[in-house]
């Protein structure tokens, strides 16, 4: 209402504005038409045959007060003066005033030039014209003529016309008014009925709460092109600037997330890639009154969560592991406790410490082989939980890696995710289960080998494996472990290959890194 008054009270500013300049204009048409009609009577009249005669001649008000009142009622005017060169009138509307001094210029006539003037005589101020009567051969002036309107005949015309002019303006304020009106109506309806505070109170709340947000928002519109994008989102999805009235194939996004954004389906939960950060998405499509608007997307940052679960299930196969162990601990003190009991002291030193140099004997090698502790304890973790699960995995005699100049947690994800699908695959298959592990240094590259006896890989389905969600499992929430392994090989400017194991009959994934980890 508050936009409809303003809007109301411009028009009709502008429209009074409007009015007061055509009331002027009209008045300076009004003295611009008088000063030309009157110049051309003026002129026409002190040229007309007999003219200069009869002011020459005899009795000449006699001769030409017909002649002038005639004119003057047939052209409109309000006065008709001829007078003698000296300004001696012979003619006027006021009897009175014949034999008179004509008040007004006539200099530039008397010099043979016609003019008008704007002058106040004894009828008023009037706009009037002078012009010269010449005799018969064109080289004498006899005579002058001076024909005028007066300024309140002008003002009447004006005032006669105000009425049109007040009528037009009305209607104009009426009619810009409905209009306006009807703007304002659908304007109301498009915003829901907010006015201009609340639209602003409205927007100042929701940019507040789109900043504060620790989840990134994401809004397409039916032609996919981001329509908004909060911080969160900028920040998760790794993106450039402003991302609004971009299409969603040009964010450089993963292949997956870029084809769940832009097929616009509800989503719940999925697991993408957005490069080193794993997103939990969900996506539901906008509607309203029935039509689909677009898609509104969430992203949840849950690479830490990822993180901490994997450290969880380390820490639940380290737990096993250790009952497992605690179990055979307590059968191989029972036996040695029976041996010594036996009287085989000598053969109960023997079992008791050929398991315990076994172990100690790989411990030894990898603290010899690999450099970086955390590899070591990482490797020693994924031999005691394969053996609880009947897998058998072994670390390659060939290890050899005592200086790694990549990243441990760029090594413990690689190598963590190629150790647990290779134990994965070589539990599907049938016994014996293995798992052969190696990382060497050579040739200025670290590579990384996990072989296993599972079922090999399909050659067909060798492109697709390192694409987040492929999986040979029927089970949400896989498929995302090669696609990290992927992502941090490709980080470090290094490559990843499968082929199939001679020894061990199934698949065999091979990672190579530059030992100079690019900057980044």
């Amino acid at each position: 209402m508050q936009v409809l008054l303003l809007q109301l009270g411009i028009i009709a500013l502008l429209t009074a504005a409007g009015t007061v300049a055509a009331i002027q204009t009209a008045r300076s048409t009004g003295v611009s038409h008088a000063r030309a009609q009157t110049l051309a009577l003026a002129e026409t009249l002190a040229a007309s045959p007999g003219i200069a005669d009869a002011v020459t001649g005899p009795a000449p008000t006699a001769r030409l007060e017909p002649m002038a009142t005639s004119v003057q009622k047939a052209a409109g005017v309000d006065f008709v003066v001829v007078m003698s060169p000296a300004g001696i009138r012979f003619t006027h509307p006021t009897p009175s005033e014949i034999g008179r001094h004509y008040i007004g210029d006539t200099a530039p006539a008397l010099a043979g030039q016609p003019f008008s003037e704007t002058y106040t005589g004894t009828l008023g101020p009037s706009v009037r014209s002078v012009a010269p009567i010449y005799t018969a051969d064109g080289r004498t002036i006899v005579g002058l003529v001076s024909v005028g309107i007066t300024l309140e005949r002008l003002s009447s015309i004006v005032h006669r016309e105000l009425p049109l002019f007040l009528a037009t303006a009305v209607g104009a304020v009426a009619l810009v008014g409905l209009g306006s009106w009807g703007v304002s109506r659908r304007l109301r309806k498009q915003t829901l009925g907010l006015g201009p505070q609340e639209i602003t109170r409205l927007y100042e709340h929701h940019d507040a709460v789109l900043h504060a947000m620790h989840e990134g928002l994401l809004v397409l519109d039916r032609h996919r092109r981001v329509l908004l994008a909060n911080d969160e989102a900028v920040r998760l999805l790794g993106l450039a600037g402003d991302p609004s009235g971009r299409p969603v194939g040009a964010l450089g996004l993963d292949p997956a997330l870029a084809a769940l954004l832009s097929a616009g389906h509800e989503a719940h939960d999925e697991t993408h890639l957005a490069g080193d950060r794993v997103l939990a998405v969900n996506q539901s499509p906008a509607r309203r009154d029935g039509r689909v608007l677009g898609t509104v997307t969430t992203l949840r940052d849950h690479t830490e969560l990822r993180a901490l679960a994997g450290e969880l299930d380390s820490a639940r196969g380290f737990a096993a592991a250790l009952s497992a162990s605690a179990h055979e601990a307590a059968n191989r003190l029972h036996t040695v406790v029976t041996l010594i009991e036996l009287g085989r002291a000598q053969d109960a030193v023997k079992f008791a410490t050929a398991e315990l140099a076994a172990s100690q004997q790989l411990v030894d090698r990898l603290l010899d082989a690999v450099g970086d502790p955390a590899v070591v304890a990482l490797l020693l973790g994924k031999v005691s939980q394969a053996a609880e699960q009947g897998v058998e995995l072994s670390v390659g005699d060939d290890t050899a890696a005592p200086d790694l100049a990549v990243e441990t947690r760029d090594l413990v994800t690689i190598l963590g995710n190629l150790i647990d699908n290779a134990v994965e695959a070589a539990l599907a298959a049938q016994p014996p289960r293995r798992v052969a592990v190696s990382l060497r240094a050579v040739d200025g590259e670290v590579e990384l080998r996990v072989a296993d006896s599972g079922a090999g890989i399909d050659p067909e389905r060798v492109q697709d494996l390192f694409t987040r969600g492929w999986t040979t499992k029927n089970e949400a929430g896989h498929g995302i472990g090669l696609a990290l392994v992927r992502q941090s090989v490709t980080r470090n400017g290094g490559t990843v290959a499968a082929s199939h194991d001679a020894a061990l009959g199934g698949a065999a994934l091979t990672v190579r890194l530059p030992v100079a980890a690019p900057v980044r």
